[in-house]
């Protein structure tokens, strides 16, 4: 399974990307950069909320350091059943089959024989979103 990642510029990320924070996937939600002092650097502050927990986190860290950054696998899966918020799901590529946590939005449109998009997140499987047939 996945668990790729690459090493980004924390001063050339934007709201919206994916970076590791405490060892968690997140999202980019604010980016504040300090300006430099007589002999500093700039210092960047990052807000970040994580993908699978929704937990905010926040660090702080010079411009000029790198931050790994998580190489998602967007990958389809056609759901077989579903029992409470969990679909056993078998992915379009491999065959394999396993559990997705349903998230909340998308549990009045989820139905069996639906595909859906789910993402691989260094060890972490998310379901993203129900495909029009």
């Amino acid at each position: 399974m996945g668990g790729e990642i690459k090493r980004k510029s924390v001063g050339s990320l934007q709201t919206g990307n994916y970076v590791i924070v405490d060892g968690a996937a997140c999202t980019v939600t604010g980016i504040q950069t300090s300006r430099p002092g007589k002999h500093g650097h700039a210092k960047v502050r990052l807000d970040a909320v994580g993908i699978v927990d929704g937990r905010k986190r926040q660090i702080v860290m010079p411009g000029h350091d790198e931050i790994d950054v998580p190489i998602i696998d967007k990958k389809n899966a056609q759901v077989l059943s579903i029992s409470g918020d969990i679909a056993q799901v078998m992915d379009s590529d491999t065959y394999e089959t396993f559990d997705l946590k349903i998230p909340e939005e998308l549990k009045a449109e989820l139905t069996e024989g639906a595909v859906v998009l789910y993402w691989v997140i260094l060890n972490d499987r998310v379901m993203k979103q129900v495909k029009p047939t």
